[in-house]
């Protein structure tokens, strides 16, 4: 059986919908949780793919968290093997790094609901090709980042310009969340309460609008992930 690694940063941010697309295609995982102390690979060591999670921490924190750089360091094995790389939230912060992009602050947090505007290129992509010009993912970030060089934008919003990546063929960043579960979303509600209350975010509001919102979410995360996930087992076109 095909299998990928993937790093973990909290408790909170698992692979969510990702874990169904994979099952789907008969593909395995391996969850590296940095979080808890596990070192991170050097190299792909035969895995098929990477998925680099969410997380609370910033790119730019490596010498609180030095595990970052070997992140870094497998993100940029992947990338040189050609294997297919899935960067959400932090990841997709991670993935910009090691091509070279600049990773800040933003003028203000993203948190709870928002819309994102899809270019144009994004209706000639293998994953994001068919899902309409907005969708309304899921957010949790304070940090954005520059499009790398060489780098296809695929997805904006209001206050972001660079919301989604493709990087050749097979290497995606996605800062937005399109693989929560309404159990995720309610244990980040827990754990990062007091980051969405310093920013002025509603708990509450974000949950009532959860029950409204995730469904649509869900079906774009089946096609999304999906199609990421069969690049694993057809040759990574």
């Amino acid at each position: 059986m095909q299998s990928v690694w993937v790093l973990q940063h909290t408790p909170s941010e698992n692979l969510g919908t990702i874990e169904d697309a994979l099952r789907g295609h008969g593909i395995g995982f391996e969850y590296i949780e940095t979080y808890a102390g596990r070192r991170v690979p050097q190299e792909m060591a035969g895995k098929a793919g990477l998925i680099v999670l969410g997380g609370p921490m910033g790119v730019y924190e490596e010498v609180q968290f030095p595990f970052l750089r070997d992140e870094m360091h497998l993100i940029g094995s992947a990338l040189s093997a050609g294997s297919p790389v899935m960067g959400v939230c932090l990841g997709s912060q991670l993935l910009a790094a090691t091509l070279g992009a600049e990773v800040r602050k933003g003028k203000k947090k993203e948190l709870g609901w928002h819309a994102v505007t899809l270019t144009e290129s994004a209706g000639h992509d293998a994953l994001f090709a068919g899902l309409g010009p907005e969708t309304w993912p899921f957010h949790w970030h304070g940090d954005v980042f520059s499009l790398p060089r060489q780098a296809v934008s695929l997805a904006s919003s209001e206050s972001t310009p660079c919301q989604a990546f493709r990087f050749g063929k097979n290497a995606y960043g996605i800062l937005f969340h399109l693989e929560v579960t309404a159990e995720q979303i309610a244990k980040m509600l827990r754990d990062f309460g007091d980051e969405l209350r310093e920013a002025g975010g509603d708990a509450g509001k974000i949950t009532v609008e959860t029950s409204r919102r995730l469904p649509a979410v869900k079906e774009i995360s089946a096609d999304v992930f999906g199609r990421w996930a069969l690049k694993l087992t057809s040759g990574n076109n």
